[in-house]
């Protein structure tokens, strides 16, 4: 590809369904470089009249719950049903040298050669909820390519998590047997904003420990959710394939009875996103222009007790204020 790809190189590429240029335009939608950022949004804004007819999931899960095993077996399934399927999964970003895994296709290794398949690894970087930062722009670069599901795997759980269901139409959470250790792990917050529930390995000889957990999850979620709306509980296994059969027909389910809803929710998910920008564009313009040396000082005072953190906040931003 030549040096001086541009814009409409990207629209043009997307439109033929060139993988290659997704893939390179999705590393642009990542750079921080302030022209490719330029060249990113003006791609997006071209792209976002073909976005919005993918089904949009968000799958997490407890460390070792095998998200990226469930995510190709359920893959796997909706491309046997001849439908094409988009994988953003969020690799953890190292916080010593900045590097992350991105080991995605090595561990769906049949789903990555698929033809119907398009797996995406990104690093999470810094970004709130352990969801890439562009994770947004990702998501509807794959819309405007035509896939049918777009399936974003996070990082694992944390209370900041639930940044996932602010992107997606339906959030699924991943939980294994053994509901008494696991419930005491499990924030609230993300119980409040779950779709679906569905406890793994359902294989082998733990049907008891199976029903039990399955049991404990309901009433956990018929205490903690209050809007009526009270997600499903099922069991899966990917090394079987027992439970996905009736996992499909759910979500289709899901899809085809809350269209509405949906669009609703993606209206939200809209405005969200927009103060979350404006919100991150802010924090950059404030350290740009106080300087990172004056908020070092402040951090110092704060470190050493000299001056409390309202103090230094109150000073730095008024110290933002003048100069703007």
């Amino acid at each position: 590809m030549s040096k001086s790809f541009g814009v409409q190189d990207y629209l043009e590429g997307i439109r033929n369904k060139n993988r290659t240029v997704l893939s390179r335009a999705i590393t642009l939608v990542e750079s921080t470089n302030p022209d490719h950022q330029k060249m990113a949004q003006e791609l997006i804004h071209l792209v976002l009249p073909m976005s919005g007819n993918s089904k949009r999931i968000g799958i997490s899960g407890t460390p070792g719950v095998g998200k990226s095993t469930f995510i190709e077996a359920f893959g796997k399934l909706l491309t046997s049903k001849n439908k094409s399927v988009a994988v953003l999964a969020v690799d953890p970003t190292s916080k010593v040298s900045g590097g992350s895994i991105l080991g995605d296709k090595t561990r769906m290794n049949e789903l990555a050669i698929d033809p119907l398949a398009y797996i995406r690894p990104s690093p999470s970087g810094e970004s709130l909820g352990g969801v890439a930062r562009r994770t947004r722009e990702a998501l509807l670069l794959c819309e405007a390519f035509g896939f049918d599901y777009v399936l974003i795997e996070t990082v694992g759980v944390g209370q900041s998590e639930t940044t996932v269901s602010q992107m997606v139409d339906l959030f699924i959470m991943l939980l294994q047997p053994g509901a008494g250790d696991d419930l005491q792990g499990i924030k609230r917050g993300i119980l409040e904003v779950v779709d679906m529930v569905l406890v793994t390995k359902d294989d082998g000889d733990q049907q008891k420990i199976i029903q039990k957990a399955k049991h404990d999850y309901q009433m956990a979620l018929q205490i903690l959710r209050h809007d009526g709306k009270i997600p499903p509980v099922l069991s899966c296994s990917s090394l079987t394939n027992s439970g996905f059969p009736e996992i499909y027909h759910l979500i289709e389910t899901y899809f085809a009875d809350q269209g509405p809803y949906i669009l609703e929710k993606r209206n939200r998910q809209g405005i969200d996103w927009m103060w979350q920008l404006i919100q991150e564009g802010l924090k950059d313009l404030f350290k740009k222009e106080v300087g990172q040396e004056e908020i070092n000082q402040f951090e110092s005072l704060v470190l050493s007790k000299n001056k409390t953190p309202s103090e230094s906040a109150s000073l730095l931003l008024r110290r933002f204020k003048n100069k703007n």
